[in-house]
């Protein structure tokens, strides 16, 4: 039976976990998957699990051979002292993205839960599915980096070229630039990847300047908006509509992959962006809109960034949710003038006695509480005159 949007999920993702006192934190999508049954917007009946994980088939579209079989090495209880030695080579040795037991079958599991996602899109069982344990838009065909083992989001791009033969676009979010995605494709007129983000003069990865445009046949198929340290909604959102919406018409995708990291909140620890919840209200909303004008409604939603674990997460994730489904809240929240709405009292009683900040009580921000940025219109001036540059090749 077809529906118009389903929610991917495999219970090993949640294995995904780096440990305790690292930022990547597996309680997000427990938080997040919570708040959205509070809601009454998602049962577990609902939700839709891959028959197993990813083979080796399936991750070497992407990565390599070898890479794979260190990565399983690596995931070992205790791996032997030569592969450990080899770690570095792999990129799994680092604070960021250091190895664990069973990594390789919690990035294996995300991975097969983007796969799946995807089938379920351009099958037609649905038009809409979201994965949002997926988005890990940092690792390499041949190295792991920035919290990524896998790329999940490039091993589902390339599996949907090769089975569908499909034009894909990838619509990154996240804060940090999705260089992973970008560098996979950059040279196939068939993958257009965008990125807005803080731009990499600042921050990690360092990389995702308006100068990258792709390569060979790709090149023109590569769109970049590096945006200002201190970036408010205003300008924030002025951007990714101007620039995106030029970019769908375009190229005309067959589909649209989008990861929704939503690191770019004031409250974020590890960038230096100053949006609010409202921008995490409106680009799923704007990416909603675009599938429907341009892909006959085929899009998928993955996860990504995100390290204020409790105040912005679980509001971000369940909105890209609530706006697939056409939740009442998420139209509420973008119509004209906005109107604000309490989170469920449930989920609030239930997770304030562990959150280490006090829970927000609705889904958008109260902003007086997030100070304004003294050099605004310098910022916007900045960020304006870089987005006319990324697209300016386009009609």
């Amino acid at each position: 039976m077809s529906s118009n949007a389903v929610f991917v999920h495999h219970p090993e993702s949640a294995s995904y976990n780096f440990g305790e006192d690292h930022p990547f934190n597996p309680i997000r999508l427990t938080l997040s998957m919570e708040l959205l049954m509070a809601t009454n917007a998602l049962r577990i009946e609902d939700i839709i699990a891959p028959a197993g994980s990813a083979d080796n088939k399936q991750l070497t579209l992407v990565h390599r051979p070898d890479y794979v079989e260190a990565v399983k090495r690596l995931s070992a209880d205790r791996p032997l002292a030569a592969d450990c030695s080899n770690a570095g080579t792999y990129g799994l040795d680092t604070e960021d993205t250091p190895y664990f037991p069973g990594m390789h079958q919690a990035a294996a599991a995300i991975v097969a839960g983007s796969i799946e996602a995807a089938d379920q899109v351009m099958s037609g069982k649905t038009l809409h599915a979201y994965h949002m344990a997926g988005g890990l838009h940092h690792a390499f065909p041949e190295r792991g980096a920035g919290f990524c083992v896998y790329n999940d989001a490039a091993v589902a791009i390339r599996y949907i070229s090769q089975k569908y033969g499909a034009r894909v676009l990838y619509i990154d979010t996240d804060v940090h630039h999705g260089d992973g995605v970008q560098w996979t494709f950059y040279d196939d007129p068939n993958v257009c990847t965008y990125s807005i983000h803080e731009t990499g003069k600042f921050l990690f990865p360092g990389t995702g300047f308006v100068q990258e445009k792709g390569m060979d046949a790709g090149f023109g198929s590569c769109f970049n908006v590096p945006l200002e340290p201190y970036t408010e909604d205003d300008s924030w959102l002025e951007c990714f509509q101007a620039s995106i919406e030029k970019v769908a018409a375009a190229f005309k995708p067959d589909i649209i992959i989008s990861q929704h990291g939503c690191d770019a909140h004031a409250y974020d620890p590890l960038s230096h962006i100053h949006c609010s919840m409202r921008i995490y209200s409106e680009m799923p909303a704007i990416i909603h809109r675009l599938a429907h004008r341009f892909t006959d409604g085929r899009w998928v939603a993955l996860g990504g960034g995100g390290y204020d674990l409790w105040r912005v997460v679980p509001r971000a994730w369940s909105l890209v949710w609530l706006t697939m489904i056409d939740h009442p809240i998420a139209a509420a929240l973008t119509e004209d003038g906005g109107r604000n709405e309490r989170l469920p009292e449930q989920w609030l009683n239930k997770w304030s006695k562990d959150s280490p900040a006090a829970l927000p009580a609705w889904w958008l921000d109260d902003l007086t509480l997030i100070p304004p940025i003294p050099r605004r219109q310098d910022i916007e001036a900045k960020n304006r005159a870089i987005q006319q540059i990324a697209v300016q090749d386009l009609v």
